[in-house]
C-alpha cells in the first residue's frame, strides 16, 4: 500500500505522538508498504534539507504550544503530491491544521481516511487563556467535526474509544495501542547513566520521564519523595525530559532541600533514552492525562517495573507484579516505590521473563503495524463495497 501519514508533530520534535508515528512508519515500511509523512516545517530542520519520504508545510507556532506547529499552507499542494504518489489511504494524526488538509486530500482522490485520536484535549484546557477561553463542550464539538465521514478511527485505549462514544462520534473503531521498538528498550545501552551522573552501582533510582508539563503531576511525585527518603535514605529521583513545568519543579525541589537526590537531565534523544530505563530500578509516573502512556510500556520493555496512578487502562495494563503496580492514594504510591526500590525485579528470573515476553510480544511495534494495517485492508474494503452499491446514472439517449 501506499500510505500518507499527516500530523502536525513529527522529528526532530519530541513527543509520544511523533514517537507513535515514526513507530508506525518504521514498521509499515519493514513489512514492505510505501509510507510518507506530510507534516509541518520545523526550525531545527534546514528547509533544503532532504528528508526521504518526508514533505513539510510552511508553518507557525501554536498558540499556548509554541514548540508544536500549524501549517498555513499547503492544501492543494499536499493533493498534487498524493496524486503524484498514488496513495491508497490517508492516515491523519491530529485534528488541526495537517488533519484537515488529510481528510481533503483523501476526499478528493475517493480513498479511505483513517485517523487516530491521541490526544485527551479536556486535560490541556488550562493552555489556552488559562482555561476560560476554551470548554469542554467546545473539545466534544471541535472533534464530533473532524470525526465526520471517517472511514475509521482508531483509539489507542479503552478510555479514548469510551471519550470518543460519549461525545457522539460515530464511526468504524478500533483499540489499537500504539507499539514499541522493543528491541531498543530490551537491549543493552552502550551509555553507562550511572557513571555518567556519578551514581554508585547499588544506588536504588526511581525515573521519570515524560514532558514537564503540569498536566504530568510530577510534583505529587517530588512531594512524596521525602516520605520515600525516610525508608530508602539513597534514593535517587531521575526526572528526564523538559516542557513549561521545569522552573517551578526545580524551584520545588530546592524549597523541600532535595537537590542533592533529584536529577534532572533535560531532555533527552528518543535513541539514547533506553539507556535511562535500563540504569533505573522502578519507573514512577502520577500522571492522570495519560490516553495510553507510551513511557509505561518503554519501561517495561527495558524490563523494569512501572508504578502509575490506576486506570482502567494502567489497570490492565499492569496485570503482574514483576510488570508493577497501580496506586489510587497517597500511602499506595509510597509504599508500591518502597517494594521495588528495595527489592528490585530480577528480568533474568525465568518466571518473569515469561511475563515479561507476553507481555512484549502484545506492546511490539510488529504487532501494532499489523493491526493498523489490517484496519486499512478492511477500510479498503469497506469503501470498495460502498462505491459498488452506488446507483449507476443510467439515461436513454
Amino acid at each position: 500500500m501506499n500510505i500518507g501519514l499527516f500530523t502536525d508533530t513529527y522529528f526532530p520534535q519530541v513527543s509520544g505522538v511523533a514517537t507513535s508515528i515514526k513507530t508506525l512508519r518504521n514498521e509499515l515500511t519493514r513489512q514492505g508498504h510505501q509510507v510518507y509523512i506530510f507534516t509541518t516545517t520545523d526550525p531545527h530542520v534546514d528547509k533544503d534539507a532532504k528528508e526521504e519520504n518526508i514533505f513539510r508545510f510552511s508553518s507557525i507556532p501554536f498558540v499556548s504550544f509554541t514548540d508544536r506547529r500549524i501549517a498555513f499552507r499547503g492544501l492543494f499542494q499536499a493533493y498534487e503530491i498524493a496524486k503524484e504518489l498514488h496513495l491508497d489511504i490517508v492516515h491523519t494524526q491530529t485534528e488541526f491544521s495537517m488533519g484537515m488538509i488529510g481528510k481533503f486530500v483523501a476526499r478528493n482522490l475517493n480513498i479511505p481516511c483513517v485517523h487516530t485520536y491521541h490526544t485527551m484535549y479536556e486535560d490541556y484546557l488550562h493552555y489556552v487563556a488559562n482555561g476560560k477561553l476554551l470548554k469542554p463542550i467546545h473539545v466534544k464539538e471541535g472533534t464530533l467535526a473532524f470525526c465526520h465521514n471517517m472511514s475509521g478511527v482508531i483509539a489507542p485505549s479503552n478510555r479514548v474509544l469510551d471519550t470518543l462514544t460519549n461525545y457522539g462520534v460515530k464511526s468504524e473503531f478500533r483499540i489499537i495501542p500504539t507499539g514499541i521498538d522493543v528491541g531498543l528498550f530490551a537491549g543493552k545501552s552502550d551509555v553507562d547513566v550511572r557513571q555518567q551522573y556519578g551514581l554508585k552501582d547499588d544506588t536504588p533510582i526511581m525515573l521519570s520521564v515524560s514532558r514537564l508539563a503540569y498536566e504530568k503531576n510530577i510534583a505529587a511525585v517530588i512531594s512524596d519523595f521525602p516520605a520515600i527518603l525516610q525508608q530508602v535514605p539513597n534514593a535517587v529521583l531521575m526526572i528526564v525530559g523538559d516542557g513549561p513545568a521545569v522552573d517551578d519543579l526545580k524551584q520545588q525541589v530546592a524549597d523541600e532541600k532535595l537537590t542533592q537526590s533529584v536529577i534532572f537531565t533535560g531532555e533527552i534523544s528518543n535513541d539514547n533514552v533506553n539507556a535511562f530505563y535500563q540504569a533505573a530500578d522502578v519507573f514512577v509516573s502520577a500522571s492522570e492525562s495519560e490516553s495510553q502512556g507510551l513511557t509505561y510500556i518503554e519501561a517495561m520493555a527495558a524490563g523494569i517495573p512501572v508504578v502509575v496512578k490506576s486506570s482502567p487502562y494502567t489497570d490492565d495494563l499492569i496485570n503482574a507484579d514483576s510488570l508493577g503496580k497501580t496506586f489510587t492514594s497517597q500511602e499506595e504510591f509510597i509504599s508500591n516505590i518502597v517494594h521495588y526500590l528495595k527489592e528490585p525485579v530480577d528480568a533474568t528470573d525465568p518466571k518473569v521473563k515469561k511475563v515479561l515476553q507476553k507481555k512484549i510480544d502484545a506492546i511490539s511495534a510488529t504487532t501494532f503495524a499489523n493491526r493498523v494495517a489490517d484496519f486499512y485492508r478492511e477500510l479498503q474494503i469497506n469503501q470498495e463495497l460502498a462505491e459498488a452499491k452506488k446507483p449507476v446514472d443510467i439515461t436513454e439517449d
